[in-house]
C-alpha cells in the first residue's frame, strides 16, 4: 500500500501519489528498464536498492550508481522530461519495492514545493555521484575503479561477500576479464579482498 510508504509531509501531494502512483515489487537481478525502453513512469525506491548502468548500442556497460529507499533516478527524470527513451539499465540489486509515478504528472506536481525540492535534490545528488564515476574513469587507475565498484555493491547488499564472477565485473566496468582477474589477485595480495569460487570478500581496510 502506498499509504504505508509516505515520503512527503504535504497531504495534498500524498493524496496525488495515492491516487496516481503504483507500488511494484521486484526480485533480485530483475531488469526494471533497459536502454531504448519508453519512459512511462519515474521509479522512487521504497525498499531494497537498484543498480544503474549506462549501456551503449553495442551492449558495453559502465556502472554509474545505486538507488536506495527514498531516491529516484536522475537519468530517468532527464529522459522523461525530454521525451527520449531510456539511456540506462536499472537492475534490482536486492529484492525491492518501487513507487511508479506517471511521467505526465512530473511537471504538474512542481506546484508542490516539497515535490520540486525532492526532484532538485535528487538531481544534485545523482550528479555528484556521476562526477565521482567520471573522475574515477578519467583520472584514476582501473584498480581504484574496481575497488569503488566492489565497495558500492557491498554497501547496496549490506554484505562483505559478493557472489559474482570476474566476467560480470568486467562487463559492468567495460574492461577485459583478464585485467579484472589480475587486479583482483593483486588486491588479494594487498589483503583488500579474499577471492573464492565465483565470490569476492571485501576485507576491512
Amino acid at each position: 500500500m502506498i499509504k504505508e510508504n509516505i515520503l512527503f509531509s504535504d497531504a495534498a501531494l500524498n493524496a496525488e501519489i495515492e491516487k496516481h502512483g503504483r507500488v511494484r515489487s521486484l526480485k533480485k537481478d530483475e531488469v526494471l528498464v533497459k536502454p531504448g525502453d519508453g519512459i512511462l513512469f519515474v521509479p522512487i525506491v521504497l525498499k531494497g536498492s537498484l543498480r544503474i548502468i549506462r549501456q551503449d548500442e553495442e551492449g558495453q556497460e559502465v556502472f554509474l550508481y545505486h538507488l536506495y529507499p527514498g531516491q529516484t533516478c536522475a537519468m530517468s527524470l532527464t529522459c522523461c522530461q525530454s521525451g527520449k527513451t531510456s539511456m540506462i539499465k536499472a537492475i534490482v540489486e536486492e529484492d525491492a519495492e518501487i513507487l511508479q509515478v506517471p511521467v505526465n504528472l512530473m511537471e504538474e506536481w512542481y506546484k508542490y514545493p516539497e515535490w520540486k525540492a525532492y526532484i532538485s535534490n535528487n538531481y544534485t545528488n545523482r550528479f555528484a555521484e556521476l562526477m565521482q564515476v567520471i573522475d574515477l574513469i578519467a583520472f584514476s587507475n582501473m584498480d581504484k575503479q574496481l575497488l569503488h565498484y566492489l565497495e558500492e555493491r557491498c554497501k547496496a547488499l549490506n554484505t562483505k561477500v559478493l557472489d559474482i564472477t570476474h566476467q560480470q565485473i568486467a562487463d559492468e566496468l567495460h574492461a577485459h576479464r583478464e585485467v579484472i582477474s589480475r587486479l583482483l589477485r593483486t588486491m588479494e595480495q594487498k589483503k583488500l579482498v579474499k577471492l573464492g569460487r565465483n565470490s569476492i570478500e571485501l576485507l576491512n581496510k
